[in-house]
């Protein structure tokens, strides 16, 4: 009795384990969620997104990966498990402020924090799912930074404030991380 009892919570444990493996359908290796078959909120699978994230938020520890910046991965795995095709959610994303220094290349991030930039990695799987990056001229100049500072994944923009009038009246959602 006690062997069957031992069994069946193991076998339980060892489903809701299986159950709660991070997935990635959309952005690959980053943001990885949770299926959550009872929930009954959820995108629409068939809707079209169009986002554009106001990325500030500065890393707690240069050494790791920001959380803001797995967060953009992590909503956009989210449609992606709701069901949302990868063709009908269109991102950007507008990089400034403290988020800058995420977005600076290995060498001058090196240079400053002693380790290759561990965000690049996320920012690649972004952009190879479609996401736009763009760094604001405004915040690099503002920190002694040139464009060649920044890693290739980016697109360099005037400033935040126009990117996000640009892509605001033509329907973008904003989203500030």
């Amino acid at each position: 009795m006690k062997v069957r009892v031992l069994s069946l919570v193991y076998f339980i444990i060892c489903g809701v384990a299986a159950a709660q493996t991070a997935q990635f359908p959309i952005v690959k290796g980053f943001g990885g969620i949770y299926e959550i078959p009872e929930a009954t909120e959820r995108p629409d699978p068939d809707g079209e997104y169009k986002i554009i994230i106001d990325l500030v938020s500065a890393s707690d520890d240069p050494k790791q990966i920001n959380r803001m910046v797995d967060n953009i991965a992590r909503m956009i795995n989210l449609h992606g498990i709701a069901g949302v095709s990868n063709e009908n959610i269109s991102v950007k994303v507008a990089i400034h402020g403290g988020a800058v220094f995420t977005i600076l290349n290995d060498a001058y991030y090196e240079k400053l924090y002693g380790v290759k930039n561990p965000n690049l990695p996320v920012f690649k799987a972004l952009k190879d799912s479609g996401v736009d990056l763009y760094v604001c001229g405004q915040s690099l100049i503002a920190r002694g930074m040139k464009p060649t500072d920044v890693s290739d994944e980016a697109e360099l923009a005037l400033s935040m404030l126009t990117t996000l009038t640009k892509y605001v009246p033509q329907g973008y959602m904003l989203l500030r991380f």
